[in-house]
């Protein structure tokens, strides 16, 4: 199961856990953009009669509750899921002290309390087959805050944080929670950053891509590929002693260990 799996790094994600052999579920608001998304799988639709080998939901994390009811239907037919990617487009920027309190709880319902939904629903059955991987894909934010996404730099800690329990709970099943920090990938929600920082600075896009660019020694914005590939390793078995990390796949960029 994949979130946030229309666009960015979540379509990217889907795509090579596809290529990788996995059968999977699409999920996101916008119906329209995952069916297209879902023509891109290889091996999509089954033969000789039998289910699609890929499919979608299309849901809305504003409402966690019929995030659970769409999910449990779809459990009922699929049976169980032994991975599952949490990946959710983060809150507006801005500045912390300037954001209301319902943004907080806007991104804490969306991100969090989503996570739990999901983890609780697929959760069993991972159990009964003995295996899962659970990958958060959060944001470097969670070791070195970054500037200008104040809501959105106090919830992704608060899912690490929440990886992080889950993580030992999990161990003794043969259950994984992990989480992949990208750096500046080149999606929507970069361009979005880029434009608000250049509206606040009177500079132009161009000039504030070029200075996020010399904080990053690799010298470049990731492309959400190479974020899948990180996503795509810690779902696979062999990395089954991997357990309760935050990786970050930030070209250099974070200070911090």
């Amino acid at each position: 199961m994949v979130c946030g799996a229309s666009r960015g790094i979540g379509r990217a994600c889907a795509r090579e856990l596809a290529r990788l052999g996995a059968r999977v579920t699409l999920v996101a608001r916008n119906e329209e953009a995952l069916q297209r998304v879902l023509g891109e799988l290889p091996a999509e639709g089954g033969a000789d009669g039998a289910p699609p080998l890929h499919d979608y939901l299309a849901v809305d994390f504003d409402d966690p509750s019929a995030l659970e009811g769409t999910v449990s239907r779809s459990l009922e037919q699929a049976g169980r899921y032994h991975i599952l990617l949490n990946n959710t487009g983060g809150p507006p920027g801005g500045a912390i002290l300037e954001a209301e309190p319902a943004a907080f709880m806007k991104a804490f319902s969306n991100h969090l309390i989503c996570n739990q939904v999901l983890a609780r629903l697929l959760v069993p059955g991972m159990k009964e087959a003995g295996y899962g991987r659970i990958v958060n894909v959060i944001s470097t934010s969670v070791r070195q805050p970054i500037r200008g996404l104040g809501v959105s730099n106090a919830v992704r800690a608060a899912v690490a944080s929440w990886a992080k329990t889950l993580s030992a709970e999990l161990a003794p099943f043969g259950i994984t929670v992990n989480n992949v920090l990208p750096g500046a990938t080149r999606t929507d929600r970069l361009l979005q950053i880029i434009r608000d920082r250049a509206r606040a600075s009177g500079k132009s896009e161009e000039e504030i891509g070029e200075e996020m660019k010399r904080e990053i020694p690799a010298g470049r914005f990731a492309e959400p590929e190479e974020i899948a590939a990180a996503e795509a390793f810690l779902a696979l078995p062999v990395a089954g002693y991997v357990n309760g990390i935050s990786l970050a796949v930030d070209g250099g960029r974070t200070s911090a260990l």
